[in-house]
């Protein structure tokens, strides 16, 4: 073999490692954005469960406050207009705030009826409500690990150069709401 074909091997082992490399790069990255995507269905789960028990929770207290209406009928008309599957995260960041509004419009007709504070049904559904909050909370860190792990390959040299050829894009982390990121104030 002569000096040519010498060139050409050691030519052809650096395209195949390169190859192998971007072949990595790019597997590498679509993991990281199937788990975002994943993690971004869990959100999904949680809420639509969220959705669910704040419908039951609202069943049972129209029997009690009648004249409430209009808190209750907001809470129905959000369950009703929300498709998840078509709402974006920052769509879904909003659909949170309101959902938590409407928790706390609910939570205000509820002091005004203090037997529907003690009933059995109702305190299942605040247990319920507890219960799904801790699992929102739980899916919002998941799918914001995943998508600070898929950000950092996107961002940070030499998977960016990967990033860039195939069209990678950061992902959006899911926030929390502005009225939580407020100090608490405490009057005694």
């Amino acid at each position: 073999m002569g000096p040519i074909g010498i060139i050409l091997v050691v030519l052809g082992i650096i395209v195949f490692f390169i190859l192998l490399w971007i072949i990595g790069g790019y597997n590498s990255l679509q993991t990281g954005k199937i788990k975002v995507n994943e993690a971004e269905s869990g959100i999904d789960v949680a809420l639509t469960k969220r959705f669910d028990v704040l419908t039951k929770m609202v069943d049972v207290v129209k029997g009690y406050a009648k004249h409430e209406r209009e808190t209750l009928e907001k809470v129905i008309a959000l369950r009703n207009s929300v498709h998840l599957d078509q709402a974006s995260i920052q769509d879904k960041q909003k659909i949170v705030t309101q959902m938590d509004e409407a928790m706390r419009a609910i939570n205000v007709v509820v002091e005004q009826y203090p037997d529907l504070k003690a009933s059995e049904n109702f305190k299942q559904l605040q247990m319920s409500i507890s219960d799904v909050e801790e699992h929102l909370q739980a899916a919002r860190r998941v799918y914001n690990a995943n998508v600070s792990a898929y950000n950092q390959k996107v961002q940070l040299f030499p998977s960016n150069i990967i990033a860039g050829m195939f069209h990678f894009t950061s992902r959006e982390f899911f926030e929390a709401e502005e009225y939580k990121r407020k100090d608490v104030e405490m009057n005694f």
